[in-house]
C-alpha cells in the first residue's frame, strides 16, 4: 500500500517520492512540491479539507483530492 500526503497525521514529516503530474497543479510544482523534497503536515482544517503543509519552508494548503495523488515516505523520528 502506498502512503500519500492525506495519510499523514499532524506533525508527521515525509519525503515526496512521486506523483501524478497530470493532476498536480503547476503552482504546487513551482512552490517546491517535487520528488525528494520534505513535507510536514502542519494542520488539518476543521472539516478535514484542506491540509496545511510546510514543503521546503513554503507554507501552503492543498485539497484532499490533490493530497491523494502525492506519494510520500514517512520519516521516522
Amino acid at each position: 500500500m502506498k502512503t500519500t500526503i492525506n495519510n499523514l497525521k499532524k506533525g508527521d514529516k515525509a519525503i515526496i517520492k512521486s506523483f501524478n503530474v497530470d493532476v498536480i497543479p503547476l503552482k504546487l510544482l513551482e512552490m517546491g512540491c517535487l520528488p525528494g523534497n520534505y513535507v510536514e503536515l502542519i494542520q488539518i482544517a476543521p472539516f478535514g479539507d484542506p491540509l496545511f503543509l510546510n514543503i521546503n519552508d513554503s507554507l501552503l494548503a492543498i485539497r484532499i483530492e490533490t493530497a491523494i495523488e502525492i506519494e510520500v515516505e514517512i520519516i521516522k523520528n
